[in-house]
């Protein structure tokens, strides 16, 4: 089992599934809380769109909700932004407040054993996580994939 991470920012439709279709994926997993995008230039990865463009290329979605940090902790970095005044899509890395926030109520309360089971169970070999932020250092992609490196397993970041 191979994880990769992918992010939407800065991609355009057709390069974003090219990736998908390049890497072999066969399960998506998206670790939003709110599982759309404001606007149309990204509206391809809103809940329906996406999951009507995976069933095409035969990946399977899934939605795991418990990777994604809850409306509190995202106002935390909502908090750092505004102090660095930057916006949400050019960040090049987390907060430490996030990263502590989302490491103690989130990772640390996570069942990652299920979630591998899980995975085994419908045969997946190569996982995409999915959030918006171009870099995995600027999203909670890149802690959960710590995480998950740290637990021998490969992580590709698309």
């Amino acid at each position: 089992m191979e994880f990769f991470t992918l992010g939407v920012y800065n991609s355009a439709e057709e390069e974003y599934f090219g990736k998908i279709i390049s890497a072999n994926i066969d399960v998506f997993c998206d670790i939003r809380q709110r599982r759309g995008v404001r606007g149309a230039k990204y509206a391809f990865v809103n809940s329906k769109r996406l999951q009507d463009r995976l069933a095409k290329l035969n990946v399977e979605y899934l939605h795991e909700i418990q990777l994604a940090p809850t409306s509190e902790i995202r106002d935390l970095q909502k908090e750092a932004d505004l102090q660095q005044k930057e916006l949400k899509r050019d960040r090049s890395k987390l907060g430490s407040v996030f990263t502590l926030a989302f490491k103690d109520r989130i990772l640390n309360e996570f069942n990652f054993e299920a979630f591998i089971h899980n995975l085994e169970k419908i045969n997946a070999k190569r996982i995409i996580l999915f959030c918006v932020e171009e870099k995995p250092e600027a999203c909670h992609r890149g802690i959960v994939t710590n995480k998950l490196e740290k637990l021998g397993y490969k992580i590709t970041h698309l």
